[in-house]
């Protein structure tokens, strides 16, 4: 089967047609951050030909779900029935009208699920009952649970605690674009720009399918940064709100964390978030912290030979840092100012701290161009603060990694990330804060594995006296590379 406006996620198209010629019912579970494209994929894969599709709706009472359920059923079954009670009451109307149809496969998506299960609407239980008591056994029934809230799928319908427990045959995660698939998509659109630009334009909205689809192929990358972002009325001037009061019930304090976490690039512990917002130090922080993990705001990291319960947070959606960074506090003052700010020393190191978790998020890119990419490891982060020597005046100085990959073949590639116009140059003073990080890491570490200096770069380093310290390099044309 052919999908040809399915740009990429080639895995969730092979993993969806084992769910189409299966011969057994299948409940799918598609879950990811808002805007993501679930929503999309489903509707193309099955070129929107549902059995019956519902969709909830945001913050409303379980009446008006009903009462929508009930609107779309006799929708597709050309039949009026009166509206159910409850949802016990809605899923057996459903199961009469699928009863009813003389198909071979029968498909229900029901779209933003967590929306659905509104206060002592026994949503959940009633939809259990659907798929345990009857749909499971019919043997051609797929069931398509799809939503954004991920912390709601993940423990409702994926956790231990509920009748559906391990009952899901199919879990799709649904992720943001890779840059790979970022350049297949704007290509698409007609956008050709450069690697840099889409580098750029990634490192602002990431992946984010709704967000790139906002893009317009007749302007350049930093008119439409200007159009979407800082014109007044932008298309996305207000999305930080819904973005995160569409996705948690407490979107204050998960917002609350997230601040704290973007005016602290290296991150922050659990006890420091705590000291930072001044929310309570109670069980809720790890369920705050949890949430933003699983949607994907939050990546939980660890600093090189340190314990699990020194486990450092560090905001890592793009869109979200660059609302911090420029948005929050820049709308409506100019409606010109990412183009006008184009050599402004911030942005410049705004782009050098991203482009750092730029390279995070295509770790397997890396490992891909190291000639790893079977190889066991872990990655981290590592500085030293320096300290005084003996008392005596002298200092030894500090040091910073932001990326460490620890490879089971006992070797540590320690990883500069520079983002830059050109090829980069090592001088002097960069060749000897080189050296120094590395005896500072063994000498601190202890460490007896090998240690290669990687440089990761937009276009590679000039070669000269200092270049050849670099025993490895990966560009920004390796980051594009499908994994």
């Amino acid at each position: 089967m052919l999908h040809k406006n399915i740009v990429g996620r080639k895995y969730e198209i092979e993993r969806l047609q084992e769910v189409l010629e299966s011969k057994e019912s299948e409940l799918v579970v598609v879950y990811g951050r808002r805007r993501v494209g679930k929503t999309f994929l489903v509707n193309e894969f099955f070129d929107n030909q549902f059995d019956f599709k519902l969709t909830g709706v945001f913050n409303e009472s379980s009446k008006v779900q009903l009462k929508r359920f009930s609107a779309v059923l006799e929708e597709y079954s050309g039949l009026h029935s009166d509206e159910p009670g409850s949802w016990f009451k809605a899923f057996d109307t459903l199961k009469a009208y699928l009863k009813s149809l003389d198909k071979k496969r029968k498909v229900v998506f029901i779209d933003e699920m967590p929306w659905l299960d509104t206060t002592k609407s026994d949503f959940v239980t009633a939809l259990e009952s659907f798929w345990n008591g009857w749909a499971a056994a019919q043997g051609n029934i797929i069931l398509i649970a799809c939503g954004s809230a991920t912390s709601w799928m993940t423990n409702k319908l994926l956790g231990d605690r509920g009748g559906l427990f391990n009952r899901s045959s199919t879990r799709l995660f649904v992720r943001p674009f890779t840059l790979h698939e970022t350049e297949l998509y704007l290509k698409e659109k007609g956008i050709d720009w450069t690697r840099y630009d889409i580098a750029e334009c990634y490192m602002i909205m990431g992946g984010i399918p709704f967000y790139l689809k906002q893009l317009n192929a007749k302007w350049s990358y930093t008119q439409n940064i200007d159009n979407m972002f800082f014109r007044d009325k932008a298309v996305l001037w207000d999305e930080f709100d819904h973005l995160y009061h569409s996705l948690f019930k407490q979107a204050d304090a998960h917002i609350a964390v997230v601040e704290a976490l973007a005016k602290k690039k290296m991150g922050l512990t659990r006890s420091e978030i705590i000291n930072e917002t001044k929310l309570p130090a109670n069980g809720k922080i790890g369920i705050i912290l949890k949430n933003l993990e699983i949607n994907g705001f939050v990546r939980p990291y660890r600093f090189f030979g340190k314990k699990k319960q020194e486990t450092i947070y560090q905001l890592c959606d793009f869109y979200s840092m660059f609302y911090f960074t420029y948005i929050k506090d820049n709308y409506g003052k100019d409606a010109h100012f990412w183009t006008n700010s184009l050599d402004n020393p911030s942005r410049l190191a705004w782009a050098g701290y991203t482009f750092e978790q730029l390279c995070k998020e295509h770790l397997d890119c890396i490992k891909k161009k190291l000639g790893i990419a079977g190889v066991l490891t872990e990655t981290s982060s590592w500085f030293s603060k320096g300290e005084d020597e003996k008392g005596n005046g002298a200092t030894k100085k500090g040091a910073q990694i932001d990326l460490l990959i620890d490879r089971r073949d006992r070797v540590i590639n320690l990883c500069e990330i520079k983002f830059s116009l050109n090829d980069y140059t090592i001088d002097a003073d960069y060749d000897k804060s080189l050296r120094n990080k590395i005896e500072t890491f063994k000498r601190e570490t202890g460490t007896r594995k090998s240690i290669q200096l990687t440089m990761i770069t937009t276009y590679g380093i000039n070669k000269n006296k200092y270049s050849n310290r670099v025993q490895s390099e990966v560009v920004l044309d390796d980051l594009f590379v499908p994994t």
